[in-house]
């Protein structure tokens, strides 16, 4: 059912989602939830957690709904599962064995309501030896394989790709693809379950097509030596005369020959096809995107199928014709921020609102949800526990 008050856009509308308030990849795939219409209600702790920014600006919690319950309180843990009866879906970030210590795990939720969906966000995974342990995106990747295999300098360091291959992509989204394919099965034959979304999971996942080429002889196991990790001429980065960059992803004949006839190199095109002269071409497009501006470039390639484009900015990038032209990137109460995704024709997802200040829509959850347990009471506690880092899977 719809949210009684509220607009409900997106596929998922009627979709009822509790989130355990965490940091970084539960926040990100409940984030995704509630883009594509589902009712996500934050449950946020008395002081935490974050990362130090403004929840104003925490984007990763917009079109959510924020209660403020203290699960080490009288009552906390209570409340939440009142919540848990009538949602569909919950996510939590815990550590192994924390939301079972506050009363909140799997078997306490399951209890509640058996169709339920229970979504849990970590890095290492449920068990293992490094379960317990704490951790961050780079170490998660860096056991896999993955980290070990992105960089142009198969003697110098691997290049560090932000937190968006482990945290969100290994982790966000294989979690959402989890949760999702969990609550058809629950709505098929009325059974939840628990769906432990690992980063290294996720991210060794990805590597699926890499290993291929692996056991092929089609890669290498080292970096920067490869078709597409900077080791080929022709699908790579390059400076331009102002500083900018150019990327280059020719790897197809076709595409390959129109690179080569724009950048003026057509002399050198043969290369393409014998390793040894790599080095040789390699150098011949470097300079010869040094002698141009990264804007003047980009209007030399413009329109054509050589498959080059600028490398832009995160503020850059919004202005570009084709995404503005999209609308992948919309401004919500002043902030611009990338547009929900993917596209539906029926139900398209929105921006609906900013990010979830923590606690400011308790009364209304309350009586949405009819849960009146989120007394008023429970909404101001003091401080933060001090043991609350330790409870995040960081």
């Amino acid at each position: 059912m719809t949210t009684p008050g509220r607009s409900r856009t997106g596929p998922l509308s009627g979709v009822r989602v509790v989130e355990l308030a965490g940091i970084g990849p539960g926040p990100f795939a409940a984030m995704l939830l509630a883009d594509l219409g589902a009712d996500v209600v934050r449950v946020d702790r008395p002081g935490g957690p974050g990362l130090g920014i403004d929840p104003a600006f925490d984007l990763t919690n917009r079109n959510k709904r924020s209660v403020l319950v203290d699960l080490k309180a009288d009552g906390g843990p209570d409340t939440v599962l009142d919540l848990v009866a009538r949602a569909d879906v919950l996510i939590e970030g815990y550590r192994p064995g924390v939301a079972e210590r506050l009363g909140v795990g799997p078997d306490a939720c399951l209890a509640r309501n058996p169709r339920l969906v229970y979504g849990r966000m970590t890095g290492w995974g449920q068990d293992g030896p490094l379960a317990p342990t704490a951790g961050h995106d780079i170490g998660y990747i860096a056991i896999t394989g993955t980290l070990g295999m992105i960089g142009p300098d198969p003697e110098g360091p691997p290049s560090i790709p932000a937190n968006l291959v482990g945290d969100y992509a290994g982790g966000s989204l294989y979690l959402v693809i989890g949760v999702l394919a969990a609550l058809q099965h629950a709505r098929a034959h009325g059974e939840g379950q628990v769906v432990d979304a690992a980063i290294v999971d996720g991210t060794a996942h990805l590597a699926t097509m890499i290993h291929g080429m692996l056991a092929a002889g089609g890669w290498q196991d080292r970096r920067g030596v490869n078709l597409l990790d900077g080791g080929c001429p022709f699908y790579g980065t390059y400076a331009t005369s102002d500083g900018g960059h150019m990327a280059v992803g020719a790897l197809e004949q076709q595409f390959y020959d129109e690179f080569v006839r724009l950048l003026g190199i057509e002399d050198l095109a043969p290369a393409r096809h014998d390793l040894a002269r790599w080095g040789e071409l390699r150098a011949a497009v470097a300079d010869r995107f040094r002698t141009r501006t990264r804007d003047e470039w980009t209007a030399v390639f413009e329109g054509t199928d050589a498959c080059v484009a600028p490398v832009l900015s995160l503020r850059e990038a919004p202005a570009h014709p084709h995404l503005a032209a999209r609308g992948t990137f919309v401004e919500h109460a002043g902030l611009v921020q990338p547009a929900p995704a993917p596209r539906f024709s029926a139900t398209p997802g929105t921006v609906r609102t900013g990010p979830a200040l923590p606690g400011t829509d308790t009364d209304e959850v309350a009586r949405d949800w009819a849960v009146p347990a989120l007394h008023p009471d429970a909404r101001h506690p003091d401080a933060q526990h001090p043991d609350d880092a330790k409870e995040q899977q960081a």
